[in-house]
């Protein structure tokens, strides 16, 4: 009885002081760690589950499977009891990161710098993470200068009022009746890496003339930042901040995790009740404007989009449909051949290619699924890197190789969409429609290192 009132009272104490962090200013991680525990069997991962509310633990990332390690972030005052706690149990651990703060710290040393080009056109390079405007005025920027090739369109506007933009790359004289590949970046707002990545293919698609072939035949929808009043957020205040900034009219805790927002198996596995937790499924499917226009925008182009791609980290992994539990969609050998030839183009980067739900774990009211089920045939979730040596707080030095190290990945996916779907460009949504039976089989998931692979056609795109 003693341990559970110091438990209590102990949470009572984390609680009042990051909430004081935050009415004061911005919250302090000072002495935070990120510890990746390896448990030795089910029972092991288990225990740990059971006393993370006691230790106020927070999984960053975790597996499905029994042995695989477990990346926890710990406070300072749990931290002492929880080495006790697994030495009785022989459960093993390293620090990955010993003062969360520092590297959070490190990975702000060009957020709000000049660029030094006093040249440049545009306050945006991927040598440094940026904040909302510069990547707003980035966008408007390419589309006052390149209007025959791109069009900037406010989709909605957030909980905080900040516009929802998204930006069409097309080259042909009749936007809109090619096949097209939506890419999102931005869901979680603490995945700084997202956005980065997304705005990096923007630029390439747009400014670098030896990249106009991937827009030959293709039309591209890319929404940088999905959820930018998380983003700002993360920025100006709590730098792990997940969810979005809505406020619920239940609980004190604001939020609700725009990826188990989504109004496909909206409720089920991996998507919590309690407005406090970070993977808060919200009131009811859509209720966030975020989510509902970007929904709305993406389902109005449905029988274009052939392709969704939604960006987030980390841990390197190519996720193939359902999501919301070990579920195989009828056609996902297809899927996960076309998966497996674009995570073939990484050289840096070794990506895990697979099921989501079997991977890691279960999540439902995803995007990805979603979009799977509104009959956009190729759905994908890429877990941008790294594995957990910098978990959210990947440095600037790595923005641009995690850039160019992806970028290849879009000749496959734009081929495909091209060769495979263009004579299907106008088929409606509702024939497009898929089913989601399983598999009497269970595919095992690939790492894919520099192997070379291609897809071959014909194939059906619906």
């Amino acid at each position: 009885m003693m341990s559970l009132l110091f438990a209590i009272a102990l949470n009572c104490v984390f609680v009042t002081s990051q909430i004081a962090a935050e009415e004061n200013g911005v919250v302090s991680y000072e002495g935070f760690q990120l510890w990746k525990i390896k448990p030795n069997s089910e029972g092991d991962r288990q225990f740990i589950l059971d006393i993370k509310d006691e230790y106020e633990l927070e999984l960053w990332n975790e597996r499905r499977l029994a042995r695989d390690p477990m990346d926890v972030l710990v406070p300072p005052q749990s931290q002492t009891g929880l080495k006790f706690k697994l030495a009785e149990h022989k459960i093993s651990y390293v620090v990955v990161i010993s003062n969360l703060q520092t590297a959070i710290d490190n990975q702000k040393t060009n957020v709000n710098r000049t660029t030094s080009n006093s040249k440049a056109a545009y306050n945006m390079d991927w040598i440094s993470y940026h904040r909302l405007i510069d990547i707003y005025n980035f966008m408007t920027y390419l589309n006052t200068t390149y209007p025959k090739l791109v069009q900037l369109t406010q989709i909605g506007t957030s909980y905080e009022k900040r516009p929802l933009y998204v930006l069409r790359i097309s080259n042909s004289s009749s936007p809109g009746t090619r096949p097209a590949i939506w890419i999102d970046g931005g869901f979680h707002a603490r995945e700084w890496i997202s956005p980065a990545v997304a705005t990096y293919i923007i630029q390439q698609l747009v400014e670098v003339p030896a990249n106009a072939k991937l827009s030959a035949n293709v039309d591209w929808y890319i929404m940088p930042v999905v959820n930018p009043d998380g983003y700002e957020y993360t920025h100006t205040t709590n730098r792990m901040w997940r969810k979005t900034r809505s406020v619920s009219s239940t609980s004190t805790c604001r939020g609700v995790d725009p990826n188990r927002n989504f109004g496909y198996m909206w409720g089920g596995m991996g998507a919590s009740t309690n407005p406090c937790d970070e993977t808060y499924r919200g009131p009811k499917a859509f209720s966030e404007p975020e989510t509902l226009a970007t929904s709305n925008f993406i389902t109005g182009k449905s029988s274009q989009i052939k392709l969704y791609l939604t960006l987030h980290s980390y841990g390197q992994y190519a996720l193939v449909p359902y999501g919301y539990d070990v579920v195989y969609p009828s056609d996902y050998n297809e899927l996960l051949a076309l998966a497996n030839a674009a995570a073939s183009k990484f050289v840096k980067y070794r990506y895990t290619v697979g099921n989501s739900a079997d991977l890691l774990y279960a999540a439902a009211g995803g995007s990805d699924d979603w979009a799977k089920s509104i009959g956009i045939k190729y759905s994908y979730t890429f877990e941008l890197p790294d594995t957990g040596a910098n978990g959210f707080t990947l440095p600037p030095s790595a923005i641009l190789p995690v850039c160019q190290d992806f970028f290849p990945a879009l000749d496959v996916f734009a081929t495909k969409v091209a060769t495979c779907c263009g004579a299907a460009a106008t088929t409606t949504a509702k024939s497009l429609t898929t089913t989601r039976p399983a598999t009497t089989t269970k595919p095992k998931p690939t790492t894919t290192t520099t192997k070379r692979t291609t897809t071959k056609c014909p194939c059906t795109c619906g």
